[in-house]
């Protein structure tokens, strides 16, 4: 009996050990002086793959964490997906691929920067700077 407990907890902690773990909470934020005050995830995630261009997107360099945790817990894509979808976009004339910063600190000023600018960051990283739209746990 023993035994079967044993692999019972084994396995599990190798399933468990196989699904994505994303422990931070990111902050929507915009500048402000911007007029919107609380958004859905669906909402937000439209100006991140070109649906919208009411406001101008700011994003984490290709291949950062926090780009990738987003792109799952908002759009519900992979950055991969992400990308061709900005590649047509760019390739058609239809739109312009968002910036990209290397850090929370530097999307951050550049948002505060920019009252059309929409970007995300760790919620850790908040400052009087911008203001928060949406939380995504």
């Amino acid at each position: 009996m023993r035994i079967k407990i044993d692999t019972l907890l084994v396995l599990t902690g190798l399933c468990l050990g196989s699904l994505p773990v994303f422990a931070t909470e990111i902050a929507v934020i915009v500048n402000p002086k911007n007029p919107a005050t609380r958004m859905f995830s669906e909402q937000a995630g439209q100006f991140f793959i070109g649906k919208s261009n009411q406001f101008t997107p700011v994003e984490h360099n290709e291949g950062a964490a926090l780009r990738a945790e987003f792109h799952q817990k908002v759009l519900g894509k992979e950055p991969a997906q992400v990308k061709a979808i900005w590649s047509k976009l760019v390739f058609t004339g239809k739109g312009q691929a968002p910036r990209e910063y290397a850090s929370s600190a530097e999307v951050r000023k550049a948002v505060a920067a920019d009252p059309s600018a929409i970007g995300y960051i760790e919620k850790s990283a908040v400052d009087d700077s911008v203001k928060v739209i949406l939380s995504v746990p």
